[in-house]
């Protein structure tokens, strides 16, 4: 995409005429993209992911951006001299943290999304959970991987008990581009840092989103000899979970898109991140970019 003033006119035309179908069969319809890896630090990949948000929007298709920030929050950290802690790959967020948490995704990253997205020619607004009750949240209980009978203290790390997503259908349909941070907050009104796969999958499903998109560091799902799988359905998905194919990092990702599959969202898309315009290329085009877990 980034060499398109070097493609000739006829081809050119030939590339949008290819995607007419893609765009007749999606248009009206919502797709809710998780934004995360290379694509969040890399300013071309950033202005490229918001170039791509900014189209889909204009050929009548309703994105719905979920950002996360690891990185950004360890950063934040280490300039307050704060060493993060992780149980079992997951952050322990203590007072303290949460508060960085907090100003790191709702404000410095959250808006630097927004910002691009507006560069592009879109129009964004930022939300947490807590904005129109969007992510009901309670203390996530995390059990030790070996001994179930030992829980580990993971401080305000959330587990989900309910989207209500009347602001986001809201800003929809007033033809905004909704950027979700994944915060939640609870009974007390404490706050909870949730997952951002999570928050994702589970706004996928209630919106009830044609698709559900998570940009990653990695081509996709690939089998042991190292080679992508395109094509998945999820029962397919299950038997590589069963036969260790699928491990690590890629767990927790893959749980989340499996989740949605089985509940309704059409297709899950993992697609590589660090490829220029990848999540157009992948949606819109034949040539597969990444993996897609069909529901059926």
């Amino acid at each position: 995409m980034n060499d398109a003033p070097s493609i000739a006119p006829r081809d050119k035309a030939e590339i949008l005429a290819q995607a007419l179908p893609y765009i007749r069969r999606f248009h009206g319809k919502t797709m809710v993209i998780k934004y995360g890896g290379n694509a969040m630090t890399d300013p071309e990949l950033q202005a490229d992911f918001a170039e791509d948000v900014v189209l889909l929007k204009l050929v009548g298709i309703n994105p719905v951006v979920v950002h996360g920030g690891g990185p950004q929050i360890e950063q934040a950290l280490n300039r307050l001299g704060k060493k993060g802690q992780f149980i079992q790959g997951m952050r322990v967020t203590d007072a303290e943290t949460m508060e960085v948490v907090e100003w790191v995704l709702a404000g410095e990253v959250q808006q630097d999304i927004v910002g691009f997205i507006h560069k592009a020619g879109g129009q964004a607004v930022g939300l947490t959970g807590r904005d129109g009750g969007l992510i009901r949240a309670r203390k996530l209980k995390m059990m030790d991987n070996k001994d179930p009978s030992i829980e580990h203290d993971v401080g305000q790390v959330g587990d989900i008990v309910e989207i209500c997503p009347g602001v986001v259908k809201a800003l929809l349909e007033d033809n905004f581009i909704p950027v979700v941070s994944p915060i939640g907050f609870g009974e007390e009104n404490e706050s909870y840092n949730i997952n951002a796969d999570v928050v994702a999958s589970k706004l996928a499903q209630t919106l009830n989103a044609e698709k559900l998109v998570l940009l990653t560091n990695t081509p996709g799902v690939l089998d042991k000899a190292g080679q992508l799988l395109t094509d998945l359905t999820a029962t397919e998905i299950d038997a590589l979970f069963a036969d260790g194919t699928i491990s690590g990092g890629m767990l927790p990702k893959i749980s989340g898109a499996l989740e949605a599959a089985h509940s309704g969202v059409n297709a899950v898309h993992i697609i590589d991140g660090r490829v220029p315009h990848a999540m157009l290329l992948e949606i819109l085009t034949d040539q597969a970019y990444g993996t897609m877990i069909r529901s059926k």
